[in-house]
């Protein structure tokens, strides 16, 4: 959990738990240790990402 928070970014492995508590991605559990695969991660990750917008200029009318 501690080494998928870092991956994602986070100082608490809270988030990550919770990711995991909701089945949101991806895991193995072997016995009580659950594990998460790099590419689950990054799988995440580019599912989160939000585009940019090119931001538009307006132009100012005389007063």
């Amino acid at each position: 959990m501690k080494q998928a928070s870092i991956h994602l970014g986070m100082k608490d492995e809270r988030f990550v738990r919770r990711l995991v508590a909701e089945r949101r991605i991806s895991y193995s559990k072997f016995g009580t240790h659950v594990r998460i695969a790099v590419s689950v991660l990054e799988e995440y990750m580019r599912a989160s990402e939000v585009p940019a917008v090119p931001v538009r200029r307006r132009m100012r009318t005389a007063a």
